[in-house]
């Protein structure tokens, strides 16, 4: 299947629509499920906090995080345990869920409670991996992978595409600069979006230290709001954030999170930042 040169295509995610000029979606949740309640709380304050400000939601989190640094790591409650949890947030509060998976064999069940499936920026060249998940017909969201070019997202699109699935999302995430040192380079946005697909910018990740700490990855959390401005000058899609209402104590990531208090006036800014330059895209 052959994509048409210059063609826009809009995901929809349930009731959400992405990408074409579509509003900003923000895709937000803790980084890994620490317990029930945990995620139950943060996603109905998500809820209340987007809808107030009539922004679209799809709530994160994951299960295992199974690429940790150390084999000490806390990875989350595991699969079976981690997808029922999932599963009461999207019955409870009727909101789309996008986890990560790592396994082929996780895919079926996976698929079967998430609207989205993510490819882990580590795992984004995984064939069999990326080419279960877009038999699944789900929505795929690629990250793409620290160690790679904007232009060499083409590569995974034609996996996923090849299915005849071509409900895709492209994430933005950083790129390795150096020993344990991430860089956000504006232009992937840029040609990112030539593929025709929508783009999002995950401004969490982006400000990682991966393994900056030795036994575990560090970050820098005060450049957070920044770079969540700058993506949405340029004219991304969605804004992927993980949040937690004290990082410090957080389980995984806990230097690169959001506190949920800053949460409100960064979308107010970045919603009033999209909506400036969504008008000037409109009148060319």
């Amino acid at each position: 299947m052959k994509r048409e040169p210059g063609r826009k295509t809009i995901v929809n995610i349930g009731r959400i629509k992405i990408g074409q000029g579509c509003p900003l979606v923000l895709i937000a949740g803790p980084c890994v499920i620490e317990s029930e309640k945990q995620v139950l709380d943060s996603a109905a304050y998500l809820q209340e906090m987007t809808i107030a400000l009539d922004l679209p939601f799809i709530f994160k989190s994951s299960y295992d995080k199974a690429n940790r640094t150390s084999l000490q790591a806390y990875r989350g409650p595991g699969f079976r345990k981690g997808l029922a949890i999932l599963k009461k947030v999207k019955d409870k509060y009727n909101i789309p869920i996008l986890v990560d998976v790592h396994q082929v064999e996780e895919i079926k069940d996976a698929a079967a409670v998430a609207d989205v499936l993510q490819i882990p920026a580590f795992l984004c060249r995984q064939t069999d991996l990326v080419l279960a998940a877009a038999q699944t017909g789900q929505v795929i969201n690629i990250k793409k992978g620290q160690f790679l070019a904007p232009w060499d997202v083409e590569n995974i699109i034609r996996k996923v595409e090849s299915t005849g699935n071509r409900k895709i999302i492209l994430t933005e995430r950083g790129t390795s600069f150096g020993y344990n040192n991430l860089v956000t380079d504006m232009r992937s946005l840029v040609i990112m979006k030539k593929t025709g697909y929508p783009v999002i910018f995950d401004a969490t990740h982006s400000v990682q230290l991966p393994g900056g700490k030795g036994d575990r990855s560090s970050g820098q959390s005060e450049y957070i709001p920044a770079l969540a401005r700058a993506a949405t000058a340029v004219g991304i899609d969605g804004l992927f954030l993980e949040v937690h209402r004290q990082p410090a104590k957080a389980l995984s990531d806990s230097a690169n999170m959001l506190p949920l208090q800053s949460l409100k006036k960064l979308l107010q800014e970045v919603i009033a930042i999209d909506k400036l330059v969504r008008r000037k895209t409109v009148r060319g």
